[in-house]
């Protein structure tokens, strides 16, 4: 396995790629027929992803050089990010300040099916999060997708609180914080 990195204007060059291992990891989330997983809401939340310059970064993993299996991607919470619209309640006193260097946003990671339960997921998150410079990392995980809370929780993430963000047909997320940098 082989990871490679994206900045934001490299991941709209290979927008194919990103599509086919949504689709594949999210098959039943997508056949559930809820608009929020559908490929044309999900490569709509890429587009604003990627539409701007502001320190985006993907990883990819490929089985090899040549079949993308796995990515992730996030960027950094600048001072006007929209990240926290939609918290419940701030944690502490401060807490949604950011600065462009204090908070790095991990929104998306995901294994293609044949790949899962191979620690796969947990490699691409080590990967896109061992250079960052930012003091801590923020994700948002379904209410109900145990496994996956179960997962960042044993990688040392920690909840903060709760969160609807403002896309269209969001559902509410469990928001977790992990410090950064991670440990060697």
């Amino acid at each position: 396995m082989t990871f490679r990195r994206f900045t934001a204007a490299q991941a709209r060059g290979i927008r194919g790629v990103v599509e086919s291992v949504y689709t594949d990891a999210y098959t039943a989330a997508i056949a559930s027929g809820d608009p929020f997983d559908s490929v044309e809401q999900f490569m709509h939340r890429f587009d604003a992803y990627t539409g701007s310059d502001r320190g985006f970064e993907m990883v990819v993993a490929y089985d090899g050089a040549r079949t993308a299996i796995g990515q992730t991607w996030g960027w950094p919470l600048g001072p006007d990010a929209r990240w926290w619209s939609g918290l419940e309640e701030e944690p502490e006193p401060g807490f949604t300040e950011e600065t462009g260097y204090r908070t790095f946003a991990l929104s998306e990671i995901m294994v293609r099916q044949a790949w899962t339960g191979r620690g796969i997921a947990h490699r691409l998150h080590d990967e896109l999060l061992r250079t960052r410079p930012e003091t801590r990392a923020t994700l948002l995980v379904e209410q109900d997708n145990e496994p996956a809370y179960r997962a960042y929780v044993s990688w040392g993430w920690r909840k903060a609180g709760r969160l609807r963000p403002a896309w269209e047909d969001a559902p509410t997320y469990e928001v977790l914080i992990l410090p950064l940098p991670l440990p060697k």
